[in-house]
């Protein structure tokens, strides 16, 4: 049985922070916003890991009412909803998703960011597509005021 999820996410970005995407410290000004490292691509890609088998979202499982999840790094959350879904008996046969930012460019830094998502997820480079997009100065993604992210996972119950 094969089931499929969405995940999106979007920070806002600000003064003071590192911009962690993907797994990946990106050299820019300003970083995102938020309880956790606020890294907006691994985010999306839990979000669409436990929506594929209704366990619910991010902010459900890791809330940011809670200071232990403060400044962790998202790969640390990511890792424990990959052994939440192999606890369910599936695994992760493919990931798709888009980082969309007007600046800085996301090129440069996304094989980085598929080995780091492979590096916890263990499923192949081949199985992860990270692609970059900007929203052609629209809207505050566009108008450099936040970072937002898109994912779209697959999973397959494992033996099938």
């Amino acid at each position: 049985m094969y089931k499929i999820g969405l995940g999106y996410d979007i920070h806002t970005l600000c003064e003071g922070r590192d911009l962690i995407i993907g797994g990946v410290k990106i050299t820019h000004e300003k970083g995102l916003m938020g309880h956790s490292d606020a890294d907006v691509l691994i985010h999306a890609i839990i979000d669409a890991m436990l929506g594929a088998l209704a366990l619910s979202d991010i902010g459900t499982i890791f809330p940011d009412t809670d200071a232990k999840y403060k400044n962790i790094d998202s790969t640390i959350l990511l890792r424990h909803v990959n052994e939440k879904i192999m606890e369910n008996g599936y695994e992760i046969v493919n990931i798709d998703s888009n980082i969309i930012a007007q600046e800085p460019k996301m090129m440069p830094y996304i094989p980085k960011m598929r080995e780091a998502v492979n590096k916890v997820l263990k499923i192949g480079l081949q199985n992860i597509s990270i692609k970059a997009k900007t929203n052609e100065k629209m809207d505050a993604v566009g108008q450099k005021l936040a970072i937002e992210a898109h994912a779209v996972v697959l999973l397959k119950k494992r033996g099938e």
